[in-house]
């Protein structure tokens, strides 16, 4: 086991596998020695460390750094994914679809629920979880604490990477 700190090892590691919120904790536990499930709570909670939708198009999570160089970079595995939602897109300009869930998440995070409600206003015929998808697959999406904090729950709550950092990708 090693002993650099936890968002060294998130940086050398450029990201942790999160679906759901305890494995990036358990995944530095086996390997720095004497890790504290504090510290990279801490990371998320000031957000130098984010959980967002990056490499495989699955959740990770990534020092802040990371997470906004890595936004042009997982581009190909989300448009793979939107693609198979695309049946039940038909007639969604996607264009549209990422302003309007830009413009939503930014004024406050959103449960995912709450989006996909916002969504089928504008696309009432299009497909709900088709929306969603296509949602996460056209921005950089974050989940915002306290989702991914140790020992505490939270509902899932997004909002664009660079407006939760403050910062452009």
């Amino acid at each position: 086991r090693s002993p650099m700190s936890a968002k060294d090892a998130v940086t050398h590691l450029v990201g942790l596998q999160a679906q759901n919120t305890k494995p990036p904790y358990f995944q530095l536990y086996a390997r720095l020695t004497d890790f504290d499930p504090e510290e990279l709570s801490a990371l998320v909670e000031s957000r130098e460390a984010v959980r967002t939708v990056s490499l495989r198009s699955t959740l990770h999570t990534h020092t802040a750094d990371d997470a906004l160089t890595l936004v042009p970079l997982v581009r190909a595995p989300r448009d793979r994914e939107l693609k198979s939602f695309r049946r039940g897109l038909e007639g969604v300009d996607l264009d549209r679809l990422a302003a309007v869930t830009e413009e939503f998440v930014q004024e406050r995070p959103r449960p995912l629920g709450e989006l996909r409600e916002e969504l089928l206003t504008h696309w009432p015929d299009a497909d709900p979880l088709a929306l969603s998808v296509a949602a996460r697959c056209l921005l950089p999406l974050v989940q915002v604490t306290p989702r991914g904090l140790w020992g505490r729950s939270g509902q899932v709550a997004l909002t664009t990477v660079e407006h939760w950092l403050g910062r452009s990708a």
